[in-house]
């Protein structure tokens, strides 16, 4: 591989287990050269974690995060898979514009992804060009972080290099960027899809191998491991879409190719935070039929675990029918799974700390209200947690949800215990990524003011406290605010 290395730089923590896989589950490149780097953001907290934070690092962080230079011990590989697209299966899609740099150990001992996104084109591209336009980049830096500091399981930013070039878009020339991303892999449904579509089972049997030993290292004893590894991936994609759900987030494009089985949020390409509730709202302009729209999501993730399954068949029994029956039985508890999950969050986000069999009419009965009044998800959950405390807050909560909410209130009340307000401030957010505030810091930023990125990103590290510095943040959209539309970052 001829990519240059940095002459000043210390050792690096590199374990590429995946790079020792054989090699049809990737393809070795170099990343592509820029010609003008420049830092934009350099995640300090992330790279101490990572062992990344040496003087070294830092000074040469332009080069090395845009792909002109690698870290000593970084084997550059993109990564194949396939992936069902809007329900449509595509045999192979790979990253058409990532590139793995490698593994790395941490300093807590965990083993994380370090890819840059947007660094030329790969043998996966197809006819792409492999780069990635700024807007894009900054959206994931900032939503990614964002989703991290709300204490969603997610990957996550490390830096953001501006290349210097233009990159052509349908919306005309736009200037170009380098993400690098940290995740705990890369590993997909649509990966496992790739080798069974080539009725691989050998390279099934080795990915599913290395994707429980290195995620879910508990299921080495377990019985069937193979149907262990379903299950537990299905455990972990309950308990994250109830995340979004419980934050008015919708991911925007559910592909397969695009559902981790680490259990973490990946690519953030049109996603967006409710502001007013509805719960078939979609932003994503390439969801023009809603199929990924916000109340969709638990049914999407159900039906991504069915492919997964389906991949998974010959290793679980070699009788098709006994392992169709067992997958079956883990897929149809999902959504059980999931309501458990969704039902626990909004409990606590309503306050509620002992469980009754009336909670699930209460919630619904407030999502119904709020859907009636397209009150704001996030301004509304708020406004509750300061009525615990604050009685004349009624009215704030009641010119929310459209002044129909007495009743209700009175209900909830009466589930309330001491311990209701701390645990409301603790799980309802004060700040999100607000669309508006994203598109006008991308704006900014593509004339070259940098300012608007910073401060979101400040706004948004400590997103469940109050801040009068950051009182503007947490203001849903006037009505000439409003972003209707996200777009995909290709």
């Amino acid at each position: 591989m001829g990519m240059p290395k940095s002459p000043r730089m210390t050792d690096v923590a590199f374990d590429n287990s995946y790079r020792r896989l054989p090699e049809r589950f990737y393809a070795p490149l170099v990343p592509a050269e820029v010609t003008a780097p420049h830092l934009i953001a350099f995640n300090h907290d992330l790279a101490a974690e990572l062992g990344l934070d040496a003087p070294e690092i830092e000074a040469d962080a332009a080069q090395l995060f845009s792909g002109n230079a690698i870290l000593p011990g970084a084997e550059p590989i993109a990564l194949a898979y396939a992936g069902h697209q809007f329900g449509q299966f595509v045999p192979q899609l790979g990253d058409g514009r990532a590139v793995l740099l490698g593994e790395v150990i941490g300093r807590d001992g965990q083993r994380r992804d370090i890819q840059l996104k947007g660094s030329g084109p790969t043998p996966y591209s197809r006819r792409g060009d492999g780069r990635a336009a700024l807007g894009p980049v900054l959206r994931e830096y900032v939503v990614s972080e964002a989703m991290h500091r709300l204490g969603v399981p997610t990957t996550r930013a490390l830096a953001a290099v501006a290349t210097g070039e233009g990159v052509l878009r349908e919306t005309g020339l736009l200037p170009g960027a380098v993400l690098t991303r940290v995740a705990a892999s890369h590993i997909r449904v649509g990966t496992f899809q790739y080798f069974s579509a080539r009725r691989d089972i050998d390279g099934l049997r080795l990915l599913a191998d290395h994707a429980s030993a290195r995620h879910y290292p508990e299921l080495k004893d377990a019985a069937n491991p193979y149907l262990a590894l379903f299950n537990a991936v299905a455990a972990r994609q309950a308990a994250l879409v109830s995340k979004w759900m419980q934050l008015g987030f919708i991911h925007g494009v559910m592909n397969t190719d695009n559902s981790s089985i680490s259990g973490e949020t990946i690519d953030y390409g049109p996603c967006a935070f409710l502001d007013g509730y509805d719960p078939a709202k979609k932003f994503s302009a390439i969801d023009q039929g809603g199929r990924y729209a916000f109340g969709n999501q638990p049914g999407i993730a159900q039906w991504n675990l069915a492919r997964f399954a389906e991949t998974l068949l010959g290793l679980i029994d070699e009788n098709i029918e006994t392992a169709i029956a067992a997958a079956n039985e883990g897929l149809t508890a999902f959504p059980a799974l999931f309501q458990q999950h969704w039902t626990g969050g909004m409990r606590r986000k309503l306050g509620i700390v002992s469980a009754s069999d009336e909670d699930e009419a209460l919630i619904a009965d407030l999502l119904n209200l709020m859907a009636a009044a397209n009150a704001d998800f996030t301004l509304t959950f708020r406004a509750l947690s300061k009525l615990v405390e604050d009685h004349s807050a009624e009215d704030e909560v009641l010119g929310i949800m459209g002044g129909d909410g007495t009743a209700w209130i009175a209900a909830w009340r009466a589930r309330l215990t001491s311990e209701s307000a701390p645990l409301m401030r603790s799980v309802n957010p004060v700040r999100i990524p607000r669309n508006h505030r994203l598109e006008a810091m991308i704006a900014a930023a593509e004339l070259g003011n940098f300012a608007p990125f910073e401060t979101l990103m400040a706004a948004l590290a400590r997103p469940y406290e109050d801040d009068p510095a950051f009182a503007a943040f947490a203001d849903a959209p006037a009505e000439d605010e409003r972003v209707e539309r996200t777009f995909c970052g290709t």
